[in-house]
């Protein structure tokens, strides 16, 4: 008979207090959003557990030196609503590269996570920032190979 494990209290405190740090230059966007997204989801851990938060926090740096391949910078449009009449805006993806990558990169994250209410205290797990230093030395964060 096969064994199902399952994430407990104790294992769900540890993964909590992990933190992993992302070099996001040079790094094709997509590919790194994926790997960021399932390591908040916890699926890279053997006792992965959906209806629990068991993944780890990410700190991305320098999201200003994300690569994007092919064209996307000058085809690909972001689409948002202002929320006011006519208030229909797209953007060009180097347009975003260019004033707000932090934004980009969650974004591109936030869109590989589940739609659900457990989606929202993961992304809220990802600290994102444009240049190469970040302020969470207390967490003892370590590197993803890349």
């Amino acid at each position: 008979m096969t064994k199902t494990t399952l994430a407990t209290t104790a294992t769900r405190h540890a993964a909590m207090n992990t933190w992993r740090v992302v070099d996001a230059a040079g790094r094709p966007l997509g590919r790194m959003a994926a790997e960021i997204a399932t390591i908040l989801m916890g699926k890279h851990r053997s006792d992965y557990t959906p209806h629990m938060l068991v993944g780890e926090g990410v700190i991305v740096v320098n999201a200003s030196a994300v690569k994007l391949t092919g064209n996307k910078a000058e085809t690909r449009e972001y689409t948002y609503y202002t929320g006011f009449p006519g208030g229909l805006r797209h953007v060009k993806l180097a347009d975003y590269v260019a004033k707000a990558p932090e934004e980009l990169v969650r974004l591109a994250v936030r869109r590989m996570l589940p739609k659900n209410r457990l989606a929202r205290k993961m992304i809220s797990r990802l600290k994102v920032y444009r240049a190469g230093s970040h302020p969470h030395v207390a967490q003892k964060p370590s590197a993803v190979a890349k």
